[in-house]
């Protein structure tokens, strides 16, 4: 992993991890970034989020807020309309149910409607400190392709490396991959003169690369 850290530390963290650095770390904060990180690119997802957090950072303060309010702050992200009515319907719970304290458990995260494991384990990873592994796309296809997997979607993937991935790296894998697919081991054509680990890749599925 040394190699990974040091051929992206100079490329934008993930937007949760770059979100917790900023001080935006509870598990509400983190679980509604999340949320709107869905299908959309951290470089609008990351703002969408700031912008909300500054006018509401607490469930208590979204859940005051109506949908339209808070559609108006998250316009950027995509299927922004949806997500507001959902944010909006998570702080009320978290206010009504735990009196404002999301607790940092799975199937608690994983109730509210439209959150599935990744974004669930997600904030348990950078929230919490739990040793969760969290795929998206980046981990999805990084790790198929150096064919440290070989899982056809991101949920087998995650079943996989759940049995094979040391503890020490299952959160920090999510803020290594996420940079390091989008600017190095990007999905058509990856900068494979530049890798650092090429020597290691069995780079299952290229056909081209740069």
């Amino acid at each position: 992993m040394d190699r990974i850290r040091k051929a992206v530390e100079t490329y934008p963290k993930a937007a949760m991890f770059e979100l917790r650095e900023r001080g935006f770390s509870t598990p509400f904060q983190q679980l509604v970034a999340c949320i709107l990180s869905i299908r959309t690119l951290d470089e609008v997802s990351l703002p969408a989020a700031l912008t909300l957090f500054e006018r509401a950072p607490t469930p208590e303060a979204i859940a005051a807020m109506s949908a339209d309010e808070i559609d108006a702050l998250i316009q950027t992200s995509t299927f922004h309309e949806g997500k507001s009515v959902q944010i909006r319907e998570i702080a009320r719970t978290v206010v009504e149910r735990f009196k404002g304290d999301l607790p940092c458990d799975f199937e608690t995260l994983t109730s509210f409607k439209g959150v599935g494991p990744k974004c669930a384990n997600l904030t348990l990873g950078v929230a919490c400190g739990q040793g969760k592994i969290a795929v998206d796309i980046h981990v999805h296809r990084v790790t198929n392709r150096w064919g440290y997997v070989a899982a056809p979607t991101p949920e087998a993937t995650l079943a996989q490396l759940e049995k094979i991935l040391p503890e020490r790296y299952a959160i920090e894998i999510n803020a290594l991959l996420v940079p390091f697919g989008k600017h190095i081991c990007t999905g058509r054509a990856p900068m494979c003169s530049i890798c650092p680990i090429l020597d290691m890749c069995q780079r299952v599925g290229v056909t081209t690369h740069r």
